[in-house]
């Protein structure tokens, strides 16, 4: 029997010739990572353990990004104990305001994980490195703290299911609305503990940004981890950015699944998940009227420069509704660079947007976007749980960056068709 991507990225660095679903196995990590919420916590743990050092200095990540630039003292202190512990121990991937970025496309940028590594990270959405075709996946702090002092975690082997979409694209429709479908298709438990491989010549066509945002959102199907099969884009994507050697791996073509879910993407339109699931999705032409307060374009989703550039296309020579406040979050200081030396900052603040920098803080409802009572917001973000970006009583939609921008004009959520 063949092996899947996921499994053969596992047996690699569990020094197995392959690895069975089901199985418990310890493996060599290639990173771990974390961020100024669940960092703090596993210091704590690593120094109760009265180790003097990392396992290696080099392949641990620290980046401060979610209530960044400091919103009150009780974040200032969480990334002062990073800093200080980034110093005392050497820590290579340390990055703060002027390097610092949202962590999940700040690592990528730079060559931090590469394919067939595996990354674990005490953040969720470390899933989305898969879609360099590695191995990544969230856990808690004290499994990280684990991770910095061994360079290893235990795991169980995943069953892997295979999601394959076929098809050209509609305008507008991007990988955002595919995981939006698929997540509205077979629900937010629909993959619990699973390997999601995402395949099939839609995938296949396209860029790195698409790949990231779907692998991204694999765990709000409740996927252990996101995963694409690497290929020339990968390869154009990493070249100029590994400073190491990294390793392309496939799934045999007689791998097992669990499942396989086959979708035609020429069919499926833009999508929106209105509250307060990302399953409780429905397409575009079905969202009716929905008046919003606050749109958001960013976050580890959806902050990359094709994001940016998306979200220009719609916005250009046009002025949001003066009802909505339009919040526009370059995810790295490279994206912020990039998007202003293309012009995209003038379109943004002609249409009255307020750009802010590099943050996570209005998608965890932490600080620079948060929700007054009964306020609406939709967002590129990735969750839209009650009281994700504030006030309980708030919702909030998410879409993809046409999507968004289109709906901050309207003053309600729409399509850019309708402009």
């Amino acid at each position: 029997m063949g092996q899947t991507i996921t499994e053969k990225i596992l047996a690699a660095h569990s020094g197995k010739d392959s690895v069975t679903p089901g199985e418990l196995i310890t493996v060599k990590i290639d990173l771990a990572l974390a961020n100024d919420i669940t960092a703090p916590i596993a210091i704590k743990l690593f120094e109760e353990a009265q180790v003097k050092s990392v396992f290696d200095p080099d392949k641990i990540a620290l980046v401060p990004d979610h209530f960044v630039p400091n919103k009150d003292i009780k974040s200032a202190t969480q990334c002062q104990i990073l800093r200080q512990f980034a110093r005392k121990h050497k820590i290579a991937h340390f990055f703060e305001l002027g390097e610092m970025g949202v962590e999940h496309a700040l690592l990528p940028e730079q060559g931090i994980v590469l394919p067939g590594d595996i990354a674990v990270g005490a953040d969720s959405h470390t899933c989305t490195y898969g879609a360099l075709g590695a191995f990544a996946t969230g856990m808690g702090s004290t499994d990280i703290a684990a991770a910095m002092i061994t360079g290893e975690v235990w795991l169980k082997v995943p069953e892997s299911m295979k999601f394959v979409y076929s098809g050209q694209l509609q305008k507008w429709v991007t990988g955002k609305d595919l995981i939006l479908y698929t997540i509205g298709d077979i629900g937010v438990d629909g993959a619990l503990y699973r390997a999601m491989e995402f395949t099939g010549d839609t995938i296949e066509a396209l860029g790195m940004s698409d790949r990231m945002t779907i692998a991204n959102m694999a765990i709000e199907a409740g996927g252990k981890n996101g995963i694409i099969a690497p290929d020339d884009t990968t390869r154009g994507y990493v070249e100029s950015r590994a400073k190491r050697p990294y390793e392309f791996y496939q799934s045999d073509p007689d791998a097992r699944y669990i499942e396989v879910k086959a979708y035609d993407a020429s069919q499926i339109e833009p999508q929106v998940a209105f509250p307060h699931l990302p399953e409780n999705t429905r397409g575009i032409s079905e969202a009716g009227n929905v008046p919003i307060d606050q749109a958001v374009i960013g976050s580890c989703t959806n902050g990359r420069l094709e994001d940016l550039r998306l979200a220009a296309e719609v916005l250009k020579d046009r002025i949001i509704d003066p009802r909505v406040r339009l919040i526009i979050i370059p995810a790295t200081p490279t994206i912020y660079r990039e998007a202003m030396e293309e012009g995209l900052f003038d379109i943004f603040l002609k249409a009255k947007a307020i750009i802010s920098p590099p943050t996570c803080g209005p998608c965890l409802g932490g600080h620079m976007g948060v929700l007054a009572p009964g306020e609406r917001a939709i967002a590129t973000t990735n969750r839209n749980f009650i009281g994700r970006m504030g006030h309980p009583s708030s919702e909030v939609y998410l879409s993809n960056p046409a999507v968004a921008a289109a709906s901050a004009i309207l003053g309600r959520i729409g399509s850019p068709e309708e402009l």
